[in-house]
């Protein structure tokens, strides 16, 4: 799509915005909303063992005892959004430890959630005493429960899949145990934002591995698994049944897939400018981070998908707008456009004003 003039040159980015993030004042839904069944305020517990002389038990009543420290800081997800200045409150994680003992022999904590799949994540031990806090309170109100309430980890330093929702046990441990989103989902495990480090380039895909998709004509092989980085500019699927697929950080520029069936695909972070998305059902798909920026969207339905961080148009500098063609667009119960994006959605008439 040929790029059209605004009336205003490309914003700056700001100094406090890593990399690659898009500012928002909102708090999108990332993850899953409900914690596993049975956790409540009354029955919350935390373990902390491991590494440790004296292993600890800890109800909600008694975190609360603890000495509690209230902080504002920056929070950047690995999709592509953040927020600025949130304030939180809760207890430092070397607060918690220093009655639990640690050996010298710990090297790393691993934080283990009360979470249907059995989230978990890790850090080095010196990075979690310095910057990790055992968070309940957020901006003036207890901690929601679909953000990880009563309790969760948060770490600023590190994009927020290292800040773990519904913390029900720490563990120190000698040797590092990468956590649940780095195992499946090809996260890195270092996650710092400065550095863009969003994925594991050791499992990028190859060039043989992005050769058998492009030329396949049963993409059951594929499904359960990650690919990520695949080069898929201008690629036309011998097959349409797309369903599933986890096709992360991917290029699909001038790729046509009109009409394709994508139903429940993991697409987050894929490029997506200039591609032929005419009637493709993107029912339930985590389209977090992609940019359709210059796509063709006409009559694509994007219903239950996740689109925090999605981009349907880019900014220049001089005035360009690089825009995605939504004319028929069906778009139902979006979770978490960021505010210049539902804008441009809800003036082409695709979006209910109501959204906010």
């Amino acid at each position: 799509m040929d790029r059209k003039s605004t009336n205003s040159d490309k914003p700056e980015t700001p100094t406090w915005l890593p990399p690659g993030q898009a500012s928002t004042a909102k708090f999108p839904l990332v993850g899953e909303a409900e914690p596993a069944p049975g956790l409540d305020e009354a029955g919350w517990r935390l373990q902390v063992g491991g590494l440790v002389s004296r292993p600890l038990e800890l109800d909600l009543t008694q975190l609360l005892a603890l000495p509690q420290q209230e902080r504002s800081i920056d929070i950047h997800c690995v999709t592509g959004w953040s927020r600025r200045d949130v304030t939180m409150r809760g207890v430092p994680l070397a607060t918690l430890l220093e009655g639990a003992g640690v050996s010298p022999q710990a090297c790393f904590v691993r934080f283990v959630a009360h979470s249907l799949r059995g989230h978990d994540t890790s850090l080095p031990l010196p990075l979690a005493l310095a910057d990790t806090w055992l968070v309940h309170w957020m901006d003036g109100a207890p901690l929601p429960r679909e953000h990880g309430g009563p309790v969760r980890t948060v770490t600023p330093g590190r994009y927020f899949y290292k800040s773990l929702k519904w913390l029900a046990r720490i563990e120190l441990l000698a040797a590092d145990a990468p956590g649940y989103w780095e195992r499946e989902s090809a996260y890195h495990n270092e996650a710092d934002p400065w550095r863009e480090q969003r994925f594991d380039q050791a499992r990028v895909a190859t060039a043989g591995e992005t050769r058998r998709l492009r030329e396949a004509e049963d993409f059951a092989p594929f499904r359960g698994r990650v690919l990520l980085k695949a080069r898929l500019g201008g690629w036309r699927p011998r097959s349409l049944d797309l369903k599933g697929l986890q096709l992360k950080y991917c290029s699909f520029r001038g790729a046509v897939l009109a009409g394709a069936d994508l139903r429940g695909a993991n697409l987050s972070l894929g490029n997506f400018e200039g591609a032929d998305l005419r009637g493709c059902d993107f029912g339930g798909a985590d389209l977090e981070g992609a940019s359709f920026a210059g796509a063709d969207l006409r009559g694509a339905s994007l219903v239950d998908t996740a689109l925090s961080a999605t981009r349907f148009f880019r900014d220049f500098g001089g005035g360009q707008r690089l825009a995605a063609k939504v004319e028929g667009l069906r778009l139902e119960r979006a979770r978490g456009l960021l505010e210049d994006q539902a804008e441009f959605l809800r003036n082409a008439g695709v979006l209910d004003h109501r959204y906010f």
